[in-house]
């Protein structure tokens, strides 16, 4: 009989050592998991390419290549663009500072005198001059992170690549350890996790691009200060974050129009919301048809979630994880035709409805079983 004293040690011993391993292989741990989801993301296209007669080897890389290409082009045309207008609002402060005071005092009855904000802002020994010179000692913190980001890439390229190039030969030693019936469920279950989860990311990432493209018409047309990044701007960001992303992608050109006229800020923040409208009943039903479409709901929290487990990254990834579940989910149990209800219906496209008949069927998607 084993004293309950030596129980309790063993098990604190561990508790202590699984939290101090965890705890130390975290961040690989992330590493391995965004790899994870970019393979499913990629695999549909490396398919694609290898069936045409490609090395699985070099379509993983040319993939992958474009995938970099296109992060750094965006990376550097927003970095590009902050950096760009932090130096103008430095450079032309009085103009700024002058201009802002003229629109409180006229709009909302105040009475501040722009040269002494301008003093202020000046003065050596002032606050606002000692908070710029404290930053110029995060110059040398910053250049680590960003050491460490690329590692964190190139290491996440590196996983990426062997989980892809190598997927078949990894799956057949995973196989080989299960009886058929097993193997079967198990690549029915891969096959659908790399479909949907790819299909969801593609999806998103032509919205995206046609997000920008709309952005970027009205950006160049109203003189916005670089119209193609701030559109890739809004693009990525309203469409990668759930919910609040549209939001979010709009403060940036906002305060930017606002700067130089806060008639043009009025004009972007109105197509936004307009667009928002356009992209919820034209573009997104149709793009996602053939791949997923998450709720709202299952979107906002599973980001919400995902943040509070791993920070943004996790935000990111719970996207794509949210589908993934959903898709599984979607194929585990039976399914039933649904019975008419006024707390079942689901009104379908309005094009597809005569213009006076208001009691037409609910759309046939609700009430149709499964095929599967």
């Amino acid at each position: 009989m084993i004293p309950a004293i030596v129980v309790f040690w063993v098990g604190y011993l561990l508790t202590f050592t699984t939290r101090h391993v965890f705890h130390r292989l975290s961040s690989l741990l992330v590493l391995l998991l965004v790899s994870v989801f970019l393979s499913l993301a990629i695999e549909p296209g490396v398919n694609r390419l290898a069936a045409r007669g490609w090395r699985r080897g070099r379509a993983t890389i040319m993939i992958l290549l474009g995938v970099l290409t296109a992060f750094l082009i965006f990376a550097g045309a927003v970095g590009t663009l902050v950096g760009t207008q932090i130096a103008d609002l430095l450079s032309e402060s009085d103009a700024y500072i002058t201009d802002t005071v003229n629109f409180l005092n006229d709009n909302f009855s105040t009475n501040i005198d722009p040269q002494d904000v301008i003093d202020e802002f000046n003065d050596p020994d002032g606050r606002v001059q000692e908070f710029i010179q404290s930053q110029s000692d995060e110059a040398v913190r910053l250049s680590l992170a960003v050491v460490a980001v690329i590692f964190q890439m190139l290491s996440v390229l590196l996983f990426t690549y062997y989980l892809v190039a190598d997927g078949p030969r990894m799956r057949r030693g995973l196989c080989s350890r299960l009886n058929p019936a097993r193997q079967a469920q198990v690549l029915k279950a891969w096959e659908l996790a790399i479909t949907k989860t790819g299909g969801y990311l593609y999806s998103r990432a032509l919205l995206a691009l046609l997000s920008a493209f709309f952005h970027w018409i009205v950006f160049q047309s109203i003189g916005t200060p670089a119209p193609i990044a701030l559109a890739l701007w809004v693009g990525l960001v309203s469409q990668f974050l759930p919910v609040v992303g549209t939001y979010l992608a709009g403060i940036l050109p906002v305060l930017l129009t606002l700067l130089d006229s806060p008639v043009n800020a009025a004009i972007v923040i109105g197509f936004i919301v307009v667009y928002q409208q356009i992209e919820n009943y034209f573009f997104a039903p149709r793009i996602t048809a053939r791949t997923m479409e998450l709720h709202p709901a299952v979107a906002f929290g599973a980001a919400l979630g995902g943040a509070a487990l791993l920070g943004f990254v996790g935000a990111l990834l719970a996207l794509p994880a949210a589908a993934m579940v959903q898709a599984l989910a979607s194929e585990w149990g039976n399914r039933y035709d649904v019975m008419d209800s006024h707390l079942t219906a689901v009104p379908g496209p309005r094009s597809s409805r005569s213009s006076g008949d208001s009691n037409a069927p609910p759309d046939s998607a609700a009430a149709t079983p499964d095929p599967t």
